[in-house]
Formats: C-alpha cells, sequence, structure tokens
C-alpha cells in the first residue's frame, strides 16, 4: 500500500477493496520497519488512529459526503495542536505538552474523513533549515541516511519519501515545506499567506508562517490542500472566503484512483507565462542542481508555455530583511515561555528570576536562543529604526517587484536550494551559510506568495544499479533535486495547472529509494 498515492488509496478504500483499518495497521507496521532509519517520527498515535478507522469506516460505506481523501492516513508536523496528543515542536520546553484543543487544520481533517497517525519531527520551533536543530535528533533523508533531509518541516518530507505516509502538513516559514521536498523528492505547496488558518500553529515568525501539504505529487497535495484552506473565524489573518476548489481534475484522479493517461487541452501551456531569473543562475551553486532546473524550464516549454529571462531584482537584501524580521517575531512569539504557564520549569530555580532564566536556557536548544538574542536585539531602543524598520521597507519593496513581475509573467520557475541534500553536521557551526540556503525561497515568503515544489532531476549520472558513475553506493546516492513554481497571490490553480503538466510529462516524483519506500 505504501507505494500507492493518497488519491489511489482513498479510490481502493471507497471501492471496497481496502479497509480503512487495514490501511492504517500497514503503514503502522511499516512505519515501524522503517522509521529507524529517518527519525521522521516523534509521536505515535496508534490507538486514537485505529478508533478514528473504526469510526470512519460506515460514513464511507454509507456514502456521506467526507472528501475525495476520506480514510487516508495522515501526519502532522509537531508544531501542529492536536488535542490529547502530545506536542512538541522537537523542543524540550514542550517535551510533556498535551493541548486542551486541535489547529483549524486538524478539524478540517477529521470533518473530511482523515486519519492521524502521528506527529512528526522537525527543526526546534520551525526554527533551522536542515531538522538537525531539534532535542529529539536530526531527520535523516530516505535517499542517503547520512544527509539531512531538509528544514523546517524535514519530518514532512522523509515520512512521505520512505513511504511512511502517503501525506504530511508541514509548515513553511522561509521554505520549511519546499525545501525538504527538495530534498526528498517529493511534492509541496506552500500556500498564499491567509489561504489556510494558522489557529494552533505554534508561531515562528506569524507574519509568514503559513500551513501546507507534503505529497508524492500534485494530485494528492492539490486534493489535500482544498481541505485545508478556507475561513477561520479564530484566525484574523485567515481571508474570509471559501476553500479553494480545483475542479474537475481532482474529483476525476478521486474517482478513478489515477491520474487520466492521454493528452487533453490542460496538458497545453501556450497561454502561460514564465519568468526565469537568470541571475539566480549566476550564484555559485551545484552545477547538477542548475542542470536539472533549466532542464524542467525547457520540459514546460516544449509544453507549449512562454520562457523568458529576466533579472530578479533585490537579490542581495532578502537573506538579512528575512532574518531581521523572522528573528524579531520569534523573539517576540517565544516570551511567553517562561517556566510558569506552561512548559519546561527548571527544578533547580529558587527565585522567580532564576525560574525565568533557568527555564529558558534549559529549554530551548542553541538555535532558537540564537535567534531569540538577535531578534530582541533588533527590537531594542537604538536598533529598532537602523534594522526592523529598514527590513519591513525592504519588505514593501521586494512585494513591490513581483507585483511588477506577474504584470509579465503568470509563474516564476526557480531553483528550490543552491545544493542537494549536504551531509548532517556540515553547516551547523555556520547559521550565516545555512541561513543563505534560503536565497530562493525567502522572497516569496516575505511576499506571502503561493510556491509549489516540484522533483526533477537527481545529482549524477543515472546508471542501471542507481548510484552515480563510479561511485559505490556506500559512498554516495543519488540525491534528488527539486524546482519551484511561484505565483501572484491566490494563483494556486495557475501553479497547480502547470505542476500538473510537468508531471504529467516526467516521472521524477514517481521514483522512490529502493529499501525504504
Amino acid at each position: 500500500m505504501h507505494h500507492m498515492s493518497a488519491l489511489e488509496l482513498s479510490a481502493a478504500i471507497r471501492a471496497k477493496k481496502l479497509g480503512v483499518a487495514e490501511v492504517v495497521s500497514a503503514y503502522f507496521d511499516h512505519i515501524e520497519r522503517v522509521d529507524s532509519h529517518t527519525n521522521a517520527f516523534l509521536t505515535i498515535c496508534k490507538e486514537h488512529a485505529l478508533a478514528r478507522a473504526k469510526a470512519v469506516q460506515p460514513r464511507i460505506r454509507n456514502g456521506e459526503p467526507l472528501s475525495p481523501l476520506a480514510g487516508v492516513p495522515i501526519a502532522l508536523s509537531d508544531n501542529i495542536s492536536t488535542k490529547g496528543i502530545r506536542t512538541t515542536c522537537a523542543s524540550k520546553m514542550l517535551s510533556e505538552y498535551v493541548p486542551v484543543f486541535n489547529a483549524t487544520v486538524v478539524d478540517k481533517l477529521e470533518q473530511a474523513g482523515m486519519i492521524v497517525v502521528g506527529k512528526l519531527n522537525m527543526d526546534e520551533f520551525a526554527m533551522g533549515n536542515s531538522s538537525e536543530t531539534g532535542a529529539f535528533g536530526p531527520v535523516r533523508n530516505p535517499w542517503d541516511a547520512s544527509r539531512v533531509a531538509g528544514g523546517s518541516s524535514g519530518g514532512c518530507a522523509a515520512a512521505v519519501a520512505a513511504g511512511e505516509v502517503p501525506l504530511a502538513i508541514g509548515s513553511d516559514t522561509g521554505g520549511g515545506i519546499r525545501q525538504p521536498c527538495a530534498f526528498c523528492g517529493v511534492t509541496g505547496i506552500k500556500p498564499t499567506y491567509g489561504a489556510v488558518s494558522r489557529y494552533g500553529l505554534v508561531a515562528y515568525a506569524s507574519s509568514m508562517d503559513q500551513i501546507g501539504p507534503v505529497g508524492r505529487n500534485i494530485d494528492d497535495c492539490t486534493a489535500l490542500l482544498s481541505i485545508l484552506s478556507g475561513p477561520d473565524e479564530r484566525d484574523s489573518t485567515c481571508v474570509p472566503w471559501k476553500p479553494f476548489d480545483f475542479g474537475k481534475e481532482v474529483r476525476d484522479v478521486a474517482a478513478f484512483g489515477k491520474t487520466a493517461s492521454g493528452a487533453t487541452h490542460e496538458d497545453k501551456l501556450e497561454s502561460v507565462r514564465i519568468g526565469l531569473p537568470m541571475n539566480l543562475f549566476e550564484n555559485d551553486f551545484d552545477p547538477d542542481v542548475k542542470q536539472a532546473v533549466l532542464a524542467a524550464a525547457k520540459e514546460l516549454e516544449a509544453a507549449g508555455a512562454h520562457v523568458e529571462p529576466f533579472e530578479m531584482p533585490l537579490t542581495e537584501a532578502v537573506i538579512p530583511a528575512f532574518t531581521i524580521i523572522a528573528c524579531a517575531e520569534a523573539s517576540s512569539n517565544l516570551a511567553r515561555y517562561d517556566g510558569l504557564k506552561y512548559g519546561h520549569r527548571s527544578k533547580n530555580a529558587e527565585t522567580l528570576f532564576e525560574v525565568y532564566r533557568l527555564s529558558r536556557s534549559e529549554g530551548f536548544g542553541l538555535e532558537v536562543k540564537r535567534r531569540i538574542m538577535f531578534g530582541s536585539l533588533v527590537l531594542s531602543s537604538g536598533y529598532y529604526e537602523g534594522y526592523y524598520q529598514k527590513a519591513l521597507k525592504v519588505r514593501s519593496l521586494i512585494k513591490n517587484a513581483y507585483d511588477g513581475l506577474f504584470k509579465r509573467f503568470d509563474t516564476i520557475l526557480s531553483p528550490v536550494a543552491p545544493t542537494v541534500a549536504y551531509r548532517t553536521g556540515t553547516n551547523t557551526d555556520d547559521p550565516v551559510k545555512m541561513v543563505g540556503g534560503d536565497i530562493f525561497t525567502v522572497p516569496a515568503s516575505l511576499a506571502g506568495l503561493p510556491t509549489v515544489a516540484l522533483p526533477c532531476g537527481f545529482s549524477g549520472k543515472s546508471t542501471p544499479n542507481g548510484e552515480p558513475d563510479g561511485m559505490p553506493a556506500r559512498q554516495q546516492s543519488r540525491l534528488p533535486i527539486g524546482f519551484q513554481l511561484v505565483g501572484d497571490l491566490f494563483s494556486e490553480e495557475k501553479l497547480i495547472r502547470v505542476a500538473r503538466v510537468y508531471q504529467r510529462r516526467t516521472d521524477y516524483h514517481m521514483k522512490r529509494r529502493d529499501g525504504l519506500s
């Protein structure tokens, strides 16, 4: 079953070829076999999931209008609140925290008949670029366990890539969904800011945090986004709008369990204008990545799209602006963890001051402390105007630049990351280099724009045994490469159309790592 897409599973359940409990149990068996290699799961809720499966099965059998993904297992990044299920944010600070409420997206999953099977590993409080900063060990890449899975939602991408779940939900602040998808060879969507409720998402940088789907292909992600999106009166930043409806295509895939074969009018992209920011390709990054992403542009051009090169403005300013704004908001958001209300409280504290100091010192990891301290600095008197306010002005300039670009283009195509997945521990002592890996992803986050991340190739030349020429399998594995499509606000439908055409013409999203998935 773990080779099937989410929509294929749901179709098989509705056709009575598979039972919900049967599917859920099979995935728990696979998690037990595989997760020691990936360390993707922090919490597995087997009893809860099987009870839900038992409750959902008769509703599907009776034909209740649930969703195209009813009965499908799903796992959540561990910064999404789940009632009665531990939610740690991969931090010692919340290692024993059990919420008394669900995030809005969890309620929507349950209403849709999906089955939450567990919570996934990540960077601590989503602060990191490799899923190495968490208190419970790093997430390991299913394609090569010596390499990172990307961050912050590395557990989501690793679990999907390894077949531990068909779908996952993560959070993206500056690339937290997209980079892991590129590193692990899966598909993900960062929706427009405000398209999906953030109620119940533990905050990192509130003005950029966004929940989104991770899956094996764009159809699975699209079906899940239809469930997650829509208004929420508990989130003032969530738009007062109806959920996305991606139309007949998803319903067809859900009905028949596979994407319709054969060319249709939707496989043609003659009216689509794609911008290619050539100055980004001048940066010093992995030549395999450059070659694969440019080949993806050629593939879309062959489908009829008009691909036009251009110069992306303000590239030198995006990382500083993002770092200042994100750390400032993190400093404010994490002030609530003081050892008094909930979370870790030091047993060595004897005074109120020691409760604050020791609880935070013991509860937070190094990367979180670094970002809190930097954020407190840029918000302090004497630095606020010189750093934080300037970063906000740069953010406005970036948004204005995108507004101009989307008068010329329907979407902008670029790499997700400058490299393939690097070895665990490589960049942990160099935070500047680590953050520099977000050069391609943070501009869309600053502007609140939707983005789709897709696999588009592998490092090294393909050989019959699946390894690069001349390199033993134990020394180096073929590693996935991804690209992203960025669109204007609420242009998800356009992006998904282009992504669907690309995945119909290629099979990179269907590749699996032998022995894991």
